[in-house]
């Protein structure tokens, strides 16, 4: 699945990952809400986006705010690699 103007075979890399969530981040606020992230599978293609985005959310938000910020993006980004399967590179 091709995430938009990022061919999928290639992956992304960490910054790509996170100008990718930015575009969901509605309130601007700079931190990932179950919901935005929900939205963000879902537009990704992906099923039971709730489950997922508020398992994603729970995995990565180390201080239990119901968000993930920028200290807590490398956990979402764990969690992207081996739940959902997307390939996200360090370059």
């Amino acid at each position: 699945m091709a995430f938009r103007g990022i061919p999928s075979a290639r992956g992304m890399s960490v910054e790509e990952f996170k100008e990718w969530l930015k575009q969901f981040d509605v309130d601007g606020d700079g931190r990932i809400s179950r919901g935005e992230l929900r939205e963000a599978l879902r537009r990704r293609g992906g099923w039971f986006t709730t489950l997922k985005a508020g398992r994603a959310v729970r995995r990565a938000d180390r201080d239990n705010s119901g968000y993930v910020d920028d200290a807590e993006i490398e956990n979402l980004i764990a969690f992207a690699q081996k739940d959902l399967g997307m390939k996200i590179s360090a370059w």
